[in-house]
């Protein structure tokens, strides 16, 4: 028979080698995991890092919370799930957890929003009476996911109010709800509760700081996808008086508004519908300061955006679906006039899907809360602006 010592240091061995270093240091294993790179880089050492983190007791929560910001998406997948597996380890076993600092942790605005929202879930489960408590407070929270939970709570205030026959407090409580949705949903919800029920005008394009009015000009070719890399002339300067050759004839800048929910930018409206063409929106924005801001589109045709003259970013591909938010573009606005330029290919299939040739484009700070422009105009009627109006998609 083996000696006792013999047999502990053997199962000891066994234990280290099977979690990759039980007794890792613990920052060295977050910071492993922070290091992680695309397309399995480091996928190996971030595996044996998090089996080093969920072998940890409770006091690993919070800095294991604290390290997903400024961590790359991948390495806060890494992260988050090895914090639920402490956490779950540990209520499993009824030991105690870190209920004030994780209640510290999420009202700290300044920590991460994943982070903090799912601090707000851990909570939840310590202590739902205190997680609850909480939640009014957080309408204007900067965490989009828990600002969502409050607007939860008032447009259910709002249906109650209303079912009990009191209008003006239902209008206060839903127009508070509005103010504070981020999300598409809600906001769309609540506009309906509003208009349909009260009977209060919403003003959708302003709330989520859609852009309305453009100068377009179309149509230049784009037979064999060739337009996407070409360059035509208002990619090297906007004269809106200028004329210039295009696909079928010469092409000249015009006037266009969207009376769009949405504020979708439909190049079919003022052209026939074409095929195997590339058209321009350009538009001015006038900011209060300068800020960083995000450009975010929505377009189910090849894009391509200037802000300032410089191109920001571009996708050649076609017709995979269209969204709000669909694509968000972080900037940097400056005070004053700033410039927006959009170049938009529609492609030569036929199919009935393959018809639309439109984007939505909104300026927004990261939170999704619309910047509007200084000298902004009113939001144009359907009256107007013509003969229809593209639902959003």
């Amino acid at each position: 028979m083996k000696p006792l010592f013999s047999i502990i240091a053997y199962v000891i061995s066994l234990t280290v080698t099977t979690v990759g270093g039980l007794a890792g240091d613990l920052s060295e294993a977050i910071a492993t995991i922070k290091n992680v790179g695309p397309e399995g880089m480091g996928n190996a050492e971030a595996a044996n890092s998090w089996k080093v983190l969920t072998q940890q007791d409770s006091s690993a929560i919070l800095p294991i919370l604290s390290a997903m910001k400024g961590s790359s998406p991948l390495a806060q997948n890494w992260l988050r799930s090895a914090v639920e597996v402490v956490f779950q380890k540990q209520a499993d076993a009824h030991a105690p957890l870190p209920t004030d600092q994780v209640k510290q942790f999420l009202l700290e605005t300044k920590n991460d929003p994943r982070a903090r929202k799912l601090a707000f879930d851990l909570l939840t489960k310590i202590s739902p009476d205190t997680a609850r408590s909480l939640v009014p407070g957080m309408v204007d929270d900067p965490s989009t996911a828990l600002r969502r939970e409050a607007v939860a709570l008032l447009i259910d205030k709002g249906a109650s109010q209303m079912a009990a026959s009191d209008q003006s407090g239902a209008e206060k409580t839903l127009q508070k709800a509005l103010d504070a949705a981020r999300d598409v949903d809600q906001i769309k919800k609540i506009a309906g509760l509003l208009r349909n029920k009260l009977k209060q005008p919403v003003n959708l394009p302003e709330h989520f700081g859609f852009l309305m009015y453009w100068k377009i000009i179309a149509p230049f070719d784009n037979t064999d996808h060739r337009g996407f890399a070409m360059v035509y002339p208002p990619e090297n300067r906007i004269d809106l008086d200028a004329s210039y050759p295009g696909k079928n004839g010469t092409v000249s800048w015009r006037d266009y508004s969207t009376s769009d929910e949405y504020g979708m930018v439909d190049f079919n409206r003022p052209f026939d519908p074409l095929k195997g063409v590339t058209g321009y929106a350009y538009t001015e924005f006038d900011s209060k300061e300068d800020r960083p801001a995000e450009l975010r589109l929505g377009c189910k045709n090849g894009w391509k955006i200037w802000l300032n003259g410089k191109f920001v970013f571009g996708r050649d591909e076609y017709h995979r679906g269209a969204r709000i938010d669909q694509y968000q573009l972080p900037v940097h606005l400056e005070k004053g006039k700033n410039t927006i330029l959009i170049k938009l290919c529609q492609d030569e299939q036929h199919k009935p899907w393959t018809v639309e040739w439109q984007f939505q484009l909104r300026v927004c700070d990261s939170t999704g809360t619309a910047i509007l422009s200084t000298d902004r105009k009113p939001t144009p009627t359907k009256a107007a602006t013509g003969r229809r109006s593209q639902r959003n998609r």
